[in-house]
C-alpha cells in the first residue's frame, strides 16, 4: 500500500471515528389502444447502502457523483479511489477516499475522504460538541458549514456542509516529512477550496434531482 493510499485510508478512519463518538429504472406497462397512456416514468438510483431508519435516502454519492476532473483540479488522484462507506442501523454514510497529488512544503503525503450522510444538521452539531472539536462556523456556497480540528486527531481537519438530505463530510489527513509533525496551522490546508469545488457539483446535482 502506498503512503498516499495509507493516508487516504486513515482519513476515512478519522471521519468515521468522529461520526461514531447501481441504477434502477421502471418501465411503462404496455397499453392497449383503448387504454389511456400512462404517465412518463423516471429513473431513480437506489443508494448502494440503505439503513433501517426513516431518514432520507443518501442522494449524493461521492464515489459516483464527483467528476474526475473536479477531483484532479482539487489536487487528488481519481484513480486512487478507495471505498469508505459506513452503514449503521440508524443512518448511512456513503463515501470514498483519495490520495493527494500536490507537493506541499513539509508534507510527505495527504489524503481526502468525502462522505455523504443522512443524519441532519442538529445531529452533526451535537456530534461535534460531544467529540470536543474545535469548530469554526462558516458557509460554503450559501450552505451552513463547520470547519473542525481536534487535538486528539493531529494532522487532520474535517469539514461538514449541510445538504437537502443530511450532511456532506470532508476529512483531510496529512503526514509530515521525515516523521515530523505538520504544524497545526497547516492541518486544514486546501480543505475549504476542495469543499467549495465539490459542493458546486452537489448544487448542480440537487437542482437536477428535486
Amino acid at each position: 500500500m502506498t503512503a498516499g493510499r495509507t493516508c487516504a485510508a486513515i482519513a476515512g478512519a478519522f471521519i468515521v471515528l468522529a461520526t461514531l463518538s447501481a441504477c434502477t429504472a421502471s418501465s411503462p406497462n404496455p397499453v392497449s389502444p383503448d387504454e389511456a397512456p400512462s404517465a412518463p416514468t423516471t429513473t431513480t438510483r437506489v443508494p448502494r447502502l440503505v439503513d433501517e431508519s426513516d431518514r432520507p435516502l443518501v442522494a449524493f454519492d461521492p464515489c459516483l457523483d464527483i467528476p474526475d476532473d473536479v477531483l484532479a483540479a482539487a489536487g487528488y488522484d481519481p484513480n486512487s479511489e478507495d471505498n469508505a462507506d459506513f452503514a449503521a442501523t440508524h443512518y448511512t454514510m456513503l463515501g470514498c477516499s483519495y490520495d493527494g497529488t500536490l507537493k506541499i512544503p513539509g508534507v510527505a503525503a495527504y489524503g481526502l475522504t468525502v462522505m455523504s450522510a443522512n443524519f441532519d444538521w442538529a445531529v452533526e452539531l451535537q456530534k461535534s460538541a460531544d467529540n470536543g472539536d474545535e469548530v469554526v462556523r462558516t458557509d460554503v456556497a450559501d450552505r451552513r458549514a463547520l470547519l473542525k480540528t481536534n487535538q486528539s486527531l493531529p494532522e487532520s481537519c474535517d469539514m461538514s456542509v449541510e445538504t437537502s438530505y443530511g450532511v456532506l463530510l470532508f476529512g483531510l489527513v496529512l503526514f509530515g516529512m521525515g516523521g515530523a509533525r505538520v504544524p497545526e496551522a497547516q492541518w486544514c490546508t486546501g480543505l475549504e477550496d476542495t469543499a467549495e469545488r465539490i459542493v458546486t457539483v452537489l448544487d448542480d446535482f440537487e437542482s437536477r434531482t428535486r
